[in-house]
């Protein structure tokens, strides 16, 4: 599952990144496309007189959710978003371009309505309810700005997400209003409460970390969850009963846990309608089953090696971090990951902006190619050849690599193992299932490199705060463990800014500093490629929109 969120981005164990390695001379008449930001997106778009009523879709997790909160540390994850966004309230949508407007199934107006405190008012619908029955009103905002808010770390956040600068969230005109006001200036409130969750869910630490471990206690979109078993690791939503906006066509969404192995020939085999392809050679082979098309837009969503840099970790130091990954040939990488699927791919050269967004600049100077000089600058660091493998003060340079268990993984590790044993680094890969890649392995820290996905969004600045920013009493946005005061000064800098093309040079000042610093090896960032079944309406390759689950369905 990849579908956009408009939040900060989230980590994603993702199954969509990686390379073929074998050739391809016949494309099957795959014709290359773009991973450069546009503004367009191919979901193919029909009135929803022109579809049947009802209907499943099918579609594919990579893991089953620890947690159905998507915004507790265990639940910040694509997986879990993939199911909160037919069940789940955010204030906006976005549309192929990345613009945003309210959501008028939740929000009447959501607005900038003072800068000086600043202040957001938000008009709740006065329909909306809870799946329960109960209303939706500022109360829920309340209680999850609170919790959000950093300021009990009994609740276990993913993010922050610019409420820890709430001073206070008051009743308006009536319950069906909340009046948010920030003791600091916050660039990207737009991102907050996406997704909105009851007060029930976040009154508590206990009641935010648990209730909704085994599903969602309540919901209010226009379908909830229905049916869950582990056993047969499927998550089945159906059409809510208290839905007050327009009757969704679909009867039934159901998501079941698919190793990616599974995926094209469960396309081939009509079991899922829509999946992920990435490889020439598996867009070439979705391309031509019965009764499956290719759809694309570029996403903002991009692949990477993370370095932990935690105090004692074998890579502490910032320049050994960037001599190794000056070893790293990112070209030949993205070269071989996107070959036949992507026009002239190129490696993402920003850790904040997506190519085609406004504010992309090229950043990654630092980390220029040139193997020679990280040999020269391993030795000046007192890491010596003995052998094959360097040593110094009788610790071998071995680095462990972490990976979701995918082909196409692995295959990205095998590249990089053979660019630093050319410079005397010993790469080690180590696979993990998808679930617990995240939870028992990167956030515990246990590993060298972590090769995952960002997931991102039409907001890009929120991802500063939640990956980049540095607090060593928590970690659980910043899996590598690196940063600094000055870092973290900027990102309050950049964060406050509300003049956007400020806010964009001062990002852009913080991306120099994180590339400085060795946090990680940008790749390359996704070509949005999917096969879909050719009956499906409304839902394809997104690209910055987000999805209507009212009006997909299958034609008539």
């Amino acid at each position: 599952m990849r579908i956009r969120h408009l939040g900060v981005r989230f980590a994603i164990p993702c199954v969509a990144v990686g390379l073929i390695m074998s050739g391809c001379a016949d494309n099957g008449g795959v014709t290359p496309g773009t991973s450069t930001i546009g503004s367009t997106n191919d979901i193919n778009p029909k009135d929803p007189s022109e579809l049947r009523d009802g209907g499943n879709l099918r579609l594919a997790l990579t893991s089953f959710p620890e947690t159905f909160n998507y915004l507790h540390v265990d639940g910040g994850l694509e997986d879990v978003s993939a199911v909160a966004a037919p069940t789940m309230p955010s204030p906006f949508v976005s549309d192929a371009a990345g613009e945003l407007t309210v959501d008028h199934n939740y929000f009447t107006d959501v607005k900038l309505t003072s800068t000086s405190p600043q202040q957001v008012t938000y008009t709740i619908n006065p329909k909306a309810v809870w799946s329960d029955g109960s209303p939706i009103t500022w109360e829920d905002l309340r209680s999850q700005a609170a919790a959000q808010s950093g300021r009990d770390n009994r609740y276990l956040v993913s993010s922050t997400s610019g409420f820890e600068r709430v001073e206070k969230v008051e009743r308006g005109v009536d319950d069906r209003q909340a009046i948010v006001t920030f003791n600091k200036p916050y660039a990207e409130w737009k991102g907050q409460f996406g997704y909105l969750y009851p007060k029930e869910t976040t009154a508590t630490p206990e009641a935010f970390n648990d209730r909704d471990r085994n599903g969602l206690a309540v919901s209010a979109g226009p379908f909830v969850i229905t049916e869950i078993d582990r056993g047969q690791n499927r998550i089945i939503l159906s059409r809510n009963p208290k839905w007050w906006g327009p009757t969704p066509k679909l009867e039934s969404i159901t998501f079941s846990v698919l190793d990616s192995t599974a995926r094209l020939p469960a396309i081939q085999n009509n079991e899922l309608d829509y999946a992920y392809m990435s490889g020439i050679e598996n867009v070439t082979a979705a391309r031509n089953s019965q009764n499956v098309v290719i759809r694309r837009a570029p996403e903002p969503s991009w692949s990477h090696l993370t370095f932990n840099g935690a105090p004692g970790a074998l890579l502490e130091d910032p320049k050994l971090r960037i001599a190794i990954s000056k070893a790293i040939d990112r070209q030949g990488l993205v070269s071989a990951a996107q070959n036949g699927v992507v026009d002239n791919p190129k490696p993402l050269n920003n850790h904040i902006f997506m190519a085609g967004q406004k504010g992309y600049q090229d950043n990654s100077a630092p980390i220029a190619y040139d193997p020679d000089e990280a040999a020269r600058m391993l030795d000046e660091l007192g890491w010596k050849l003995n052998g094959d493998v360097r040593e110094k003060d009788g610790r071998k340079l071995e680095l462990r690599d972490v990976m979701y268990q995918q082909d196409l993984w692995v295959q990205t590790a095998q590249i990089v193992q053979q660019n630093l044993a050319k410079v005397g680094v010993k790469l080690n890969i180590q696979t993990v299932p998808g679930a617990g890649l995240f939870k028992n392995v990167i956030d515990p820290g246990n590993f060298d490199i972590a090769q995952f996905s960002w997931g991102g969004s039409v907001l890009p600045l929120g991802a500063l705060p939640q990956i980049y920013a540095y607090d060593p009493n928590n970690l659980q946005g910043n899996k590598a463990r690196i940063g600094s005061p000055e870092l973290n000064a900027l990102i309050e800098e950049t964060i406050s800014e509300l003049d956007p093309q400020k806010a964009i040079e001062l990002a852009n000042k913080c991306d120099q500093m994180i590339w400085a610093e060795g946090y990680s090896v940008p790749l390359h960032q996704a070509s949005g490629t999917y096969a879909v079944r050719d009956n499906l309406a409304n839902y394809g390759a997104f690209g910055l929109a987000s999805a209507d689950y009212t009006k997909v369905g299958f034609l008539k």
